[in-house]
């Protein structure tokens, strides 16, 4: 299989230089009695090539429930725990972390290669290799085959979609933190155009893909959240968008959110449908998983390089896959609910008046008022039909049929 080096210069993008030296001597450093992040060999026939580590907090009960963590490009596994904030729940509520790590031989910048269509399709590549792990954890550990998840950030995300698309029997819920949605890329080149300005699918072209990755599947899907910085100029919020638009017709849920709320940090969330998939958009923010150090409770983690101080969103994972405690909250809305715009019958024009038609790029008919903008798309004002990416290579035609109320195409 070929493997890229050269991708990920721009999904590690900013990300050169943050493996940290001292995170690599972390296990040695633990005492050998105590619960410690440990390589893991002979988990089975890791066609990808992958190196996997676990870490089992003392006291971990049989069929605990069991996490995996997916690092950014130029982490690695040791940096990932550390810095997350995973082990202070994992010791806390008690379940296990599996933590893969992409060795530079397979990747230059050591990015998991979600862009590779062999290590993103069921049984193959990377995906059976961190799917064996999982099955490792289940025999060796005793951890309960009906609560797996799995959290990623930037390629790392990336593969927590391939890994919740291509295992939907493995897996119950899932995070892609700075990710994209699933097959948005399959080279190397179409990479980069997925990251940014990033790929305009409509809600069922992304759906076939991730049922295509299972054809014929028909059971349980996991549920999904999606994390994004609003400021993200690495990956594209727009990502966040489609991946809500992917999983919510996967899960055959209404993309206008069911409530919104006000979180820490600068942080707004979208729920839909039965909290079937989350949305958690993070102002200001740039590319990183979001961490909030201190003590209390819902604080965790450590600042740094694509580790950023603003809410601790492995807590909201952890409540979200149901692991404090066993039960799995639901989201308290601290603001009324503000269901996006969707289409309403539209008004007939006057016989007597011919229609406006205007052709235009979207920021265009967006600065005209004829258009707003929201989430990095264009929405024609009245009908609140999505015109496709803000921005002025995308042109629509819109069609005006009353005051202050436009459609797409005349």
């Amino acid at each position: 299989m070929s493997r890229s080096s050269s991708l990920i210069t721009r999904l590690a993008g900013a990300a050169a230089g943050v493996v940290l030296a001292a995170a690599g001597v972390l296990v040695a450093a633990l005492p050998a009695q105590a619960a410690s992040l440990t390589q893991v060999t002979g988990f089975g026939s890791n066609p990808g090539n992958l190196t996997m580590y676990a870490y089992r907090p003392d006291g971990l009960p049989a069929n605990a429930p069991a996490v995996v963590l997916l690092h950014g490009c130029a982490q690695n596994a040791a940096t990932y725990f550390t810095n997350s904030g995973w082990q202070k729940y994992a010791d806390q509520w008690k379940f296990a972390l599996i933590v893969p790590q992409q060795p530079s031989s397979n990747n230059s910048t050591s990015c998991f290669n979600w862009f590779e269509t062999g290590d993103t399709a069921r049984g193959q590549g990377e995906a059976l290799s961190i799917k064996q792990m999982v099955d490792h954890a289940r025999t060796t550990y005793g951890t309960d085959a009906s609560r797996v998840y799995v959290s990623g950030l930037s390629a790392g995300g990336a593969m927590s979609s391939v890994m919740l698309a291509t295992y939907p029997d493995v897996f119950a819920a899932g995070s892609i933190i700075a990710g994209v949605p699933y097959r948005c890329a399959t080279s190397t080149t179409s990479a980069y155009s997925c990251m940014n300005p990033g790929v305009d699918k409509t809600p069922a072209q992304w759906g076939d893909l991730v049922r295509n990755a299972y054809a014929g599947y028909s059971g349980r899907r996991p549920k999904v959240a999606v994390w994004h910085g609003t400021s993200d100029y690495t990956v594209n919020v727009v990502n966040a968008t489609e991946s809500r638009d992917q999983w919510t017709n996967v899960l055959g849920v209404s993309a206008t959110p069911t409530s919104t709320s006000s979180l820490p940090g600068g942080t707004s969330l979208e729920v839909y449908g039965n909290d079937q998939v989350r949305l958690y958009r993070v102002a200001g923010m740039g590319h990183g998983t979001p961490v909030d150090p201190g003590s209390a409770a819902d604080q965790c983690g450590t600042a740094g390089a694509y580790f950023l101080d603003t809410i601790c969103s492995t807590y909201r994972d952890a409540l979200f896959f149901g692991l404090g405690g066993g039960v799995a909250p639901s989201p308290t809305p601290t603001a009324t609910a503000t269901p996006r715009p969707t289409a309403s019958p539209t008004p007939t024009a006057s016989p007597t008046t011919a229609p406006v038609c205007v052709t235009a790029s979207n920021y265009a008919h967006v600065a005209a008022g004829r258009a707003y903008q929201s989430g990095g798309y264009a929405y024609a004002l009245g009908s609140g039909q999505r015109m496709g990416l803000y921005n002025t290579f995308y042109s629509t035609t819109l069609k005006q049929t009353a005051p202050n109320y436009w459609v797409v195409n005349c």
